[in-house]
C-alpha cells in the first residue's frame, strides 16, 4: 500500500506507561480509548481482509502474459476502493482516540513523537511518529504496509 498519515504514534500507544505518565492520561480517558478502538476493531480486520483479497485477485491479471489490461484496471479500482474504505475507517477511529485528549495532552502527544520522545527512535515501539508510517503491519495492527495507526490485531 502507499503513504498514509497517522495523527498519532503508532500502537495501541495509551497503553504506554511512559505515554500514560508523560500526557497525564486518566483512567476514564484510557477506557474511552479502548472502547472507540474496540468498537472498530473488527470492521477494520473485515476491511483489511478485503483489500488483502482484492489485492490477491489482481496479482495474477498482472501476472498474465499478456494482461487484460481491461479486467487489471477495473481490479485496480477494486483495490483502490478498498484502500480507501479501509483508510477512512481507521482514520475516523484514530479522530475519535484524538477526541478524547485534551488540547494540551494532544500538544504534549504531538511534540513527543520525534527520537526519544515515546520510547526512542521512530516513537512507540519503535513504529514511527506523525508523518507517513507503517499502520496495521506496526504495532496493534493485523497486517498491512502502512498507514494510521493503531489498527486492532485479530
Amino acid at each position: 500500500m502507499g503513504a498514509g498519515f497517522r495523527i498519532a504514534p503508532a500502537g495501541m500507544w495509551w497503553k504506554n506507561p511512559m505515554v500514560v505518565q508523560r500526557l497525564a492520561l486518566t483512567p476514564e480517558q484510557t477506557k474511552k480509548m479502548d472502547g472507540i478502538f474496540e468498537q472498530s476493531r473488527l470492521q477494520l480486520i473485515d476491511l483489511k481482509a478485503n483489500l488483502e483479497k482484492q489485492n490477491a485477485l489482481l496479482e495474477p491479471l498482472l501476472s498474465a502474459n499478456p494482461p487484460d489490461t481491461v479486467k487489471a484496471l477495473a481490479q485496480i479500482d477494486k483495490v483502490a476502493t478498498a484502500r480507501a474504505e479501509l483508510e477512512k475507517a481507521n482514520a475516523k477511529m484514530l479522530l475519535g482516540i484524538r477526541g478524547v485528549l485534551t488540547p494540551e495532552q494532544w500538544t504534549k502527544l504531538h511534540a513527543g513523537h520525534g527520537a526519544g520522545g515515546f520510547g526512542g527512535p521512530g516513537g512507540v515501539n519503535g513504529a514511527g511518529g506523525f508523518g507517513a508510517g507503517h499502520g496495521p503491519h506496526g504495532p496493534g495492527g493485523p497486517g498491512a504496509n502502512h498507514f494510521v495507526a493503531p489498527v486492532p490485531q485479530p
